[in-house]
């Protein structure tokens, strides 16, 4: 992957979380675009014993991270998870225990934006960060 130089204002944020038994191992994805369709950083992590909703939240918390630390001011964040862009809209109430303080850390991620969109998307069209998600449940052995 060809790293792009240079300062990035806007990009497009691919997220996905993958758990294998629902609490079970679980992995995070993301691919972070700019608004061309250029990649620009991609990552995949294994989680440990995670839910897929937490995964979910952690994929988008290490995506906003990098974009953080790539200076990216303005963000649209697609992903296929229902419950995280509802969550983030406010539409939906963030109610489980586990997942509250991930919701808490993405609200304060978001903070260093100054434009962030929020896009449900099908699976079909996050094919990407599920592969990365799901790369990082095979890296742990």
């Amino acid at each position: 992957m060809r790293v792009v130089t240079g300062k990035i204002e806007t990009a497009i944020i691919f997220t996905d979380g993958a758990s294998r038994g629902n609490p079970g191992r679980a992995g995070a994805g993301f691919v972070i675009y700019s608004v061309e369709g250029e990649k620009l950083r991609e990552g995949s992590y294994y989680l440990g014993n995670k839910t897929n909703n937490q995964a979910e939240y952690e994929a988008l918390i290490r995506a906003l991270e990098t974009a953080v630390d790539m200076g990216i001011r303005k963000i649209e964040i697609r992903s296929d998870s229902q419950l995280l862009i509802r969550q983030l809209q406010g539409s939906y109430r963030v109610k489980s225990p586990n997942i509250i303080p991930l919701y808490e850390k993405v609200k304060s991620l978001l903070e260093n934006f100054s434009d962030v969109r929020l896009k449900h998307i099908p699976r079909e069209l996050n094919k990407e960060a599920d592969a990365l998600a799901n790369r990082g449940i095979d890296s742990s052995g």
